[in-house]
């Protein structure tokens, strides 16, 4: 096992376990996005969607434990990645410049920590039902979870969509880096396609920020009305 130690306190062995992390919650962010379209279907398209997803058991805890877990190792590479280069320049530069770098590069970090705390709060309101307990676990005509006036009653709050308004911007910048950089790191690229992948990035973080930001937009704007 003292190869695997090693390789997960190398600076390449982190890197690449935090891509496998990174792509792994990227999947994860689209599939969540897909089913928030849905508030789009109506009330009753929404709360079967979400009651089948109550109505998996022992698989979706197990689910929800597997990506608090990847999160937690991703969280961790991350703060040992960033100590790492810290310590590797303990002094600072003199005159500093950035080179070959983005804007979404460098504010990773502070992206990341902005988004993670942004997922704790989220879990509070919409999971644990400490944000908003009126409407929480409230049942529709059939008897079911009512997880579609919970999320239009949420939103109709300003500061509540504010805040996660500022959130998915924040992860759409996260994941454009995130995105492009996570072949790199697996040693996958290639000189030919990388124009191409360079835009995947981009695309891929604008497209979650426009996704992402529908269904409450709508809510505000009395698209999506109870």
């Amino acid at each position: 096992m003292s190869w695997l130690v090693s390789y997960v306190r190398s600076s390449v062995g982190a890197k690449q376990i935090m891509a496998v992390t990174g792509l792994g919650l990227l999947l994860f962010a689209i599939v969540h996005m897909a089913g928030h379209l849905g508030m789009f279907a109506g009330r009753d398209a929404y709360n079967t969607y979400a009651h089948t997803l109550q109505s998996l058991g022992a698989l979706k805890w197990a689910a929800r434990a597997g990506l608090v877990g990847i999160l937690a190792v991703h969280v961790i590479m991350a703060i040992a990645l960033t100590r790492a280069n810290g310590a590797a320049r303990p002094q600072k530069y003199a005159v500093f410049h950035t080179r070959k770098t983005t804007f979404f590069a460098r504010t990773m970090t502070m992206t990341g920590l902005v988004i993670l705390a942004f997922v704790v709060y989220h879990l509070a309101h919409f999971t644990l039902g400490w944000v908003q307990p009126a409407h929480f676990h409230t049942v529709d005509g059939q008897g079911r979870y009512d997880a579609y006036t919970m999320f239009v009653m949420g939103f109709r709050n300003v500061p509540i969509l504010i805040s996660y308004l500022v959130a998915v911007t924040l992860l759409s910048f996260h994941l454009t880096h995130g995105a492009s950089s996570w072949l790199q790191s697996l040693g996958w690229r290639h000189p030919k396609y990388d124009p191409a992948l360079d835009k995947l990035g981009p695309l891929l973080g604008l497209g979650l920020a426009l996704g992402y930001a529908a269904p409450p937009l709508a809510v505000l704007f009395r698209i999506i009305e109870l």
